[in-house]
């Protein structure tokens, strides 16, 4: 299961077959170079960087790949039906149109919010004077447990965590510019880094369902 590491560039959208529009979202996908392997997995990189800004570790395995130096690295588990070989390049052209991929990045970052953006609150009174239309509340009870249950929604630090948005339908490929459009919204800012794989759960949507008699 080889995936691609890509680059979010932002959303559009594309006629599909029925003359409709769809909302797209256009990904810079790979080429990711081939940095190292085992006999299970492979270590990709994306988006290449200047020298100085690697600690010389890293830097070495760069050269012993013969590669030129990542901002990007990630591991994937290894296709056993195909053969690999370090510094070969994984390109966009490993997914068609049609094709289903998970894509995992980091949510956009929303900072400190109150407890009506972040969870939805119903909120207070919004009449006769009311200063209670966005605060907190009570958040306990008095004797028993005579303390604030763990877990409570709160007012907090809200986004910029890791998420994955799966069965996104791939609506078409610019292999000429590495460019992969899936249908939807997947997480992240523009410019932000993504992991793409072939979803994981389609499969099991797509079976034929046994016959009743």
């Amino acid at each position: 299961m080889v995936g691609l590491l890509g680059k979010k560039l932002g959303m559009t959208h594309v006629f599909g077959e029925d003359g409709r529009f769809i909302s797209v979202t256009v990904i810079e996908a790979g080429p990711c170079p081939i940095i190292g392997m085992n006999q299970k997995s492979i270590r990709i990189g994306f988006d290449s960087c200047k020298e100085k800004h690697l600690k010389k570790p890293l830097l070495g395995t760069y050269k012993k790949a013969n590669v030129s130096p990542c901002k990007l690295i990630k591991e994937f588990l290894k296709e056993p039906a195909k053969e690999y070989k370090i510094g070969e390049e994984v390109k966009v052209d490993l997914f068609k149109s049609g094709d289903f991929v998970d894509i995992t990045g980091n949510s956009i970052g929303k900072g400190f919010q109150g407890g009506m953006k972040r969870w939805n609150w119903h909120g207070g009174p919004q009449t006769h004077g009311s200063t209670s239309r966005r605060r907190i509340g009570s958040i306990g009870s008095s004797t028993t447990p005579g303390r604030v249950w763990k877990g409570h929604h709160l007012p907090g630090h809200m986004g910029n965590h890791r998420m994955t948005v799966q069965n996104l339908k791939v609506v078409k490929i610019d292999a000429e510019n590495n460019l992969l459009m899936v249908k939807g919204a997947v997480p992240g800012h523009k410019n932000s880094y993504l992991i793409i794989r072939r979803a994981k759960k389609k499969k099991l949507q797509t079976t034929d369902k046994p016959s009743n008699g």
